[in-house]
């Protein structure tokens, strides 16, 4: 019987075999009836999962010439999980080079992801070289491009224009400047806050991230071994500054972008900021909005917040529970922001606490999630197994959205059983909660909206006890001096109302930046078309205009968790940097508008 490792190899010979000779009908038939080609620009210089034969058949029908892949190699040893063979690959295309993965079983596909992960001819600085501005027999001042703000505004007004111009200097933004600082792409970063990290250090006092360490590292540069598994806000600011100064990024802080304009003509955007009180305006060819799917604040309309006498703010607003002891609060809303403020509060000593909950919420403890979930990719465990950061980032890119819900149904119908006490406690408190429309749970539901669930540090168990008061399946129907009326007729006191009601799509900030007509060019941004609820369809199969082209010509957007920072700033820098160079990048498809805002 041959081996695993034979029969990669052979499906990885006679497939490069049919593509080289151009044989796009045998290279199809190399995939079985249910399966999906993951392409990560290789291919189709965007980020597309292809459904089934006929789809695999008309990208490569349109994308073979252009690409002319070779050299496909297995890479490693292939292992055997739930039925098929999983083996890593490496290819080349005519511009670059690649990592794949692929499941096989009887000889054919299940899954085939393919990945450029570098251009030839313009790899990654990698080389020690004497730093600029070091001359033999004497050192002189080290300048590079825009140290200095004379120097960046002598630049900028005469010789040279960065070529990407990124708005926002969050964890996206910096992840993204660090990858194409390494591929020689002049770009700034334009953050309106006054120091990088900040959009963590303003936050409420208690947040601490729900993902672990593993999961979170940034590019080129991991966490030390000692960082705690799950990073306290003010330590992950810090942590933001110390990287933008140690990788040397061009990073304009207490910078404001007050406008932005596209000149079709000459292919280039107009910015305009404000400098420190200085109006500058800049010309880059590329602007990448990475202001984060949590950076455009959703405050509901509430009848009578004029009359409020307390203090009414969003989540993204609220300090520290230290400020209202003894002060009746309210919290409007049950996913992960509402369960920390309202923890936050009750262990500061206000006086009550009541949180509303207006839907149900997928609740999920981090234990059992690291137990059944991260564990397996990330955690030190995995380390130790050889999984390393970035084998765990291809690992989760190489399963089609499509299929996620079949694969995490079973781990969450585990951890329900695992945590029966914990939501048994929820269901008698009045909590209303499920795993997700389908019974996928958190990972699906991310996906798709981006929020609804709360990854449970200990407020779940506050709830169940009583020390956080519930109103579940009700929500606000007015607001009066000192109280809240619910839509049931309950008046609650409230010297705070903190409503912890989410963030609208990232293509508000195009309508904000640019202009509203642009923002409704590219459309929605994120979810996947699944149906479900905040997520209309129809199905297109990856995340909605991230880290890809959009409608709208030079205009990207780029963010998401720590993780999706990291692995997809790679390809998003690929694309800018390919187009720098004016290496040809024939984009297969750009997804069609069916949502705008």
């Amino acid at each position: 019987m041959e081996s695993e490792s034979g029969q990669v190899s052979h499906w990885l010979q006679a497939f490069g075999a049919a593509l080289a000779r151009n044989d796009i009908r045998a290279a199809a038939n190399f995939f079985g009836y249910d399966c999906y080609w993951r392409d990560l620009l290789a291919f189709t210089w965007t980020i597309k999962t292809f459904e089934g034969p006929d789809e695999i058949t008309a990208m490569l029908a349109a994308t073979l010439n252009s690409t002319q892949p070779s050299g496909w190699a297995l890479a490693g040893q292939p292992t055997l999980n739930d039925g098929f063979t999983e083996a890593w690959l490496t290819f080349e295309t005519n511009v670059g080079r690649g990592i794949g993965h692929l499941r096989l079983r009887g000889g054919r596909c299940r899954t085939l992801l393919t990945t450029l992960q570098e251009l030839k001819g313009f790899e990654e600085l990698q080389a020690r070289t004497r730093p600029a501005g070091v001359e033999q027999g004497g050192v002189k001042e080290r300048k590079s491009w825009l140290d200095r703000r004379e120097q960046e505004e002598a630049e900028l007004g005469v010789t040279r224009q960065p070529y990407c111009v990124i708005i926002g200097g969050g964890q996206g933004g910096i992840a993204l400047a660090a990858r194409l600082k390494r591929l020689d792409v002049p770009t700034l970063v334009i953050e309106k806050n006054e120091r990088p990290g900040d959009s963590w250090r303003k936050r409420y006092r208690s947040l601490v991230l729900h993902d672990p360490v593993w999961y979170d590292h940034l590019p080129y540069l991991p966490f030390p071994d000692h960082w705690p598994v799950f990073s306290p806000k003010d330590k992950m600011g810090d942590w933001l500054e110390m990287y933008a100064k140690v990788m040397e990024l061009n990073y304009w802080h207490s910078t404001l972008c007050t406008g932005a304009r596209y000149d079709e003509a000459a292919g280039e955007w107009e910015v305009s900021l404000n400098y420190g009180g200085d109006r500058i305006k800049l010309y880059p060819k590329q602007l990448v909005l990475a202001t984060g799917m949590s950076g455009f604040p959703y405050m509901p309309a509430l009848r009578g917040a004029d009359s409020f006498e307390g203090r009414l703010c969003h989540s993204s607003q609220f300090d520290a529970g230290s400020n209202y002891a003894g002060k009746n609060c309210v919290v409007l809303g049950s996913n992960n922001s509402a369960h920390d403020i309202a923890a936050d509060l009750w262990e500061q000593g206000a006086g009550s606490v009541t949180m509303i909950q207006r839907s149900s919420s997928v609740v999920c403890t981090s234990d059992a999630l690291m137990e059944h979930a991260w564990g397996k990719l990330y955690s030190q465990a995995a380390l130790e197994a050889g999984i390393t950061t970035e084998i765990a980032d291809l690992t989760v890119a190489s399963m089609p959205f499509k299929l996620l819900p079949a694969q995490m149904k079973p781990v969450y119908e585990t951890i329900r059983r695992r945590d029966a006490q914990l939501y048994e406690g929820l269901e008698k408190a009045g909590f209303l909660f499920d795993f997700g429309e389908d019974g996928s749970g958190i990972h699906s539901t991310y996906l798709r909206r981006g929020a609804g669930y709360y990854i449970d540090v200990g407020a779940s168990q506050l709830i169940i006890d009583g020390f956080i008061k519930l109103k579940s399946n009700a929500t606000i129907k007015g607001i009066n001096p000192r109280s809240v009326t619910l839509d049931d007729g309950t008046e609650l006191p409230a010297d705070l109302l903190v409503c912890a009601t989410g963030y609208g799509s990232m293509n508000e900030w195009a309508a904000k930046l640019i202009s509203p007509e642009v923002a409704d060019t590219v459309g929605k941004c994120w979810g996947l078309g699944s149906g479900t609820r905040y997520d209309p369809g129809p199905w297109v199969g990856e995340l909605r205009n991230m880290w890809k082209p959009t409608q709208q010509p030079g205009l990207w957007f780029h963010g998401g968790n720590l993780m999706q920072s990291r692995h997809y700033s790679l390809y998003l820098a690929l694309q800018l940097k390919a187009r720098m160079e004016d290496i040809p990048t024939p984009v297969y498809y750009v997804d069609p508008v069916h949502h705008k805002r």
